[in-house]
């Protein structure tokens, strides 16, 4: 962590409820990530990085898929992110994972000769986007592949029927998202710039879903939603009275026969260190 910043930079913060979030998002997305990897060419025996890797529920994925001849090397900020890494590490007897306490905008942290990158929702957070593309670049050997998954629209998170209430929160997250210094449609920009920083694109995906409340997806953003209510009361941009009313509106709604949710866009990228 930089100088002068706090656990308060993390857009949803680090407790325990956000840490059994991640837990609840990564198990929601990791069908499509597993697919990814393996079409990706993450394998056995590899060094692969786990950036951005907050509590570590991927690393220990990506652990189990690299094996103990290969190794995961989790670069994150938050110093409690890190400490319930480890703890998860040590009683499951992951060997071959280590955690490093590495800020993503101002560390050097390239040269690592890695068969391979992964992370999620880092870019859309970071002030200097390209200057990690640059870092990933030197951490990766020539032909390693870096698999990314970023947001491409975050406003097209929706109810159907639409909802204004639900429409309200999303614009709030969004300016809460660009005060810190990050972009939540960073997806936009991503092909280009890693082409220009010496990568060579694979393949792009486009996900989005949309579901009924009934649908496993779609306890993804609800949970979201509870905290980030929350998070923006903490960070001023919401009073406390007008959250709940947002949160009573998208509960209503919830129950409505017919309701469904549009995720936000995410961009699925694979490319290759040139």
């Amino acid at each position: 962590m930089a100088a002068g910043e706090t656990e308060r930079d993390y857009v949803l913060g680090t407790h325990d409820e956000e840490i059994e979030r991640l837990g609840l998002q990564h198990r929601v997305w990791r069908p499509r990530v597993l697919d990814a990897w393996r079409r990706a060419g993450f394998s056995a025996g590899q060094t692969l990085l786990d950036v951005g890797s907050g509590p570590g529920h991927a690393t220990f994925d990506l652990a189990e898929i690299t094996g103990p001849s290969g190794r995961v090397v989790a670069l994150e900020r938050s110093r409690r992110f890190l400490d319930a890494l480890e703890s998860v590490r040590r009683r499951r007897g992951f060997e071959n994972v280590e955690g490093r306490e590495v800020d993503l905008d101002e560390d050097d942290w390239s040269g690592f000769g890695a068969d391979g990158a992964w992370c999620r929702w880092i870019f859309a957070f970071v002030k200097r986007p390209r200057a990690l593309l640059s870092r990933l670049h030197g951490a990766l050997r020539p032909g390693g592949p870096l698999v990314v998954y970023e947001y491409l629209d975050y406003s097209t998170w929706r109810l159907a029927p639409p909802s204004p209430e639900m429409e309200q929160f999303v614009r709030l997250v969004m300016e809460s998202w660009r005060a810190s210094g990050g972009e939540p449609d960073v997806g936009l920009n991503l092909p280009r710039w890693l082409d220009e920083t010496g990568f060579r694109i694979r393949s792009l995906r486009p996900i989005l879903d949309i579901v009924a409340p009934s649908d496993d997806i779609w306890q993804w953003p609800k949970s979201f939603l509870e905290i980030g209510l929350r998070r923006l009361v903490d960070l001023g941009r919401l009073n406390a009275d007008r959250a709940g009313e947002l949160g009573g509106a998208f509960a209503a709604r919830e129950k409505e026969p017919g309701t469904l949710m549009v995720t936000p866009a995410v961009i699925e990228i694979i490319a290759i260190r040139r």
